[in-house]
């Protein structure tokens, strides 16, 4: 079994008497960060006037700190809310119009993929979906499988680097290189990468168009604080979702400034990759690794779940419930609220016909005997 990190046992405030193994989804701000956050909002009440006032120059210096935690320079990227808000903007941006076509998979983020579908009713463009098998075995089956569904007319494709529902690896390397050379613009959801996987957005924007990822999630930052990096051909013609005072100072000015808003989040960003470098980044990514290894045999073995493929280095792994479990939107939220109340926990289940998809994470609050309790309770809920 994985023993709990040093120097983590007082790092948050979630609820003890809840097993939170669904890091993925919220994240969970460390009492450090949050110290920090509210010294900011603090600091903000005392003067409003002029912390606005200097505000521009303060998340220009925040925007530094986390492009040097990402390997990046500051002037290709820009903070934003979410991976939802970033691939708005870059939908948005990519010119579209009758004919054309924008890839996504069934695996992609719900809130994602209608993004994709509203930008190409508004342009005359349709969506194409690539269904994925939950169980292809690795990713050269995911590649080809994506390759094949490019057209000519394929225009923008919007890929997930790890998969929410699925936690897999889909936007490789060698998949985004391939679609370049077809001359499709790449848009990739890295929710999941800051903090979690070694990420480096030196030169392109890791290899795509646009690349958006959260550092609420696996970097420690405060909700709602995401990077979105954009290859120089591109940063020119980025459209922000709203006007602003700074529009005309171009990228990545007009994306990040949005009038009266929480800029909190973005200023204490830095603490959490500060906090997870003093804890050890690789470290603590070998222990959650470890430890959702553990949980996933637990669900194996215990609870007789199917498991689906690993990505190697990840936090996160997703199982299949049998053939008639969660398999519509309703039947996958029952289930959640079910393991909230009678076992104490907190999961993700993702619909899907012939048996959901249900994901755990592992982060250095969790526990090896939550997944063993999970496993053992979820048996009685799921065979009911």
């Amino acid at each position: 079994m994985t023993s709990p990190l040093p120097g983590t046992g007082n790092l948050f405030t979630l609820d003890p008497e809840v097993a939170h193994l669904n890091h993925g989804s919220y994240g969970a701000v460390p009492v450090p960060v949050q110290r920090v956050q509210a010294r900011l909002r603090a600091e903000q009440e005392r003067d409003p006037d002029g912390f606005f006032l200097d505000l521009p120059d303060r998340i220009a210096r925040a925007r530094a700190e986390v492009a040097s935690a990402l390997g990046g320079d500051p002037g290709k990227l820009a903070l934003l809310t979410n991976v939802t808000e970033g691939v708005a903007v870059a939908l948005d941006t990519v010119p579209l119009g009758p004919g054309d076509e924008v890839l996504v998979t069934d695996h992609g983020y719900g809130v994602v993929t209608r993004a994709a579908e509203r930008r190409a009713a508004e342009s005359g463009a349709t969506v194409r979906c690539v269904r994925i098998s939950p169980h292809a075995p690795d990713e050269e089956a995911v590649r080809d499988r994506v390759l094949d569904a490019v057209t000519p007319r394929t225009r923008v494709a919007v890929l997930d680097l790890i998969t929410s529902p699925t936690a897999r690896a889909i936007a490789t390397p060698e998949l985004l290189a391939d679609l370049a050379a077809r001359g499709v613009v790449t848009v990739v959801d890295a929710a999941h990468a800051p903090g979690m996987l070694p990420v480096d957005l030196g030169g392109a924007a890791g290899g795509a168009d646009f690349w958006i990822g959260n550092l609420h999630k696996w970097a420690f930052a405060p909700r709602a604080a995401a990077v979105l990096a954009v290859t120089a051909a591109w940063r020119p013609k980025v459209r922000p979702l709203m006007l602003s005072w700074e529009h005309d100072r171009g990228f990545p000015a007009r994306v990040e400034w949005r009038g009266t808003c929480d800029y909190t989040p973005w200023l204490a960003a830095p603490a959490g990759f500060a906090l997870l470098e003093k804890l050890g980044t690789d470290r603590v990514r070998r222990h959650n690794e470890a430890l959702v290894g553990h949980g996933r045999r637990q669900l194996i073995e215990r609870a007789g779940l199917r498991p689906l493929a690993e990505c190697a280095g990840t936090s996160m792994r997703a199982l299949r419930l049998p053939p008639g479990v969660a398999e519509s939107e309703h039947a996958a939220k029952a289930l959640m609220v079910a393991v909230r109340r009678r076992l104490g926990a907190r999961i993700a289940v993702r619909p899907w016909i012939g048996g959901g998809v249900l994901r755990v994470s592992a982060q250095v609050y969790n526990r090896p005997e939550e997944y063993v309790r999970l496993a053992e309770g979820l048996t009685h809920l799921i065979t009911r």
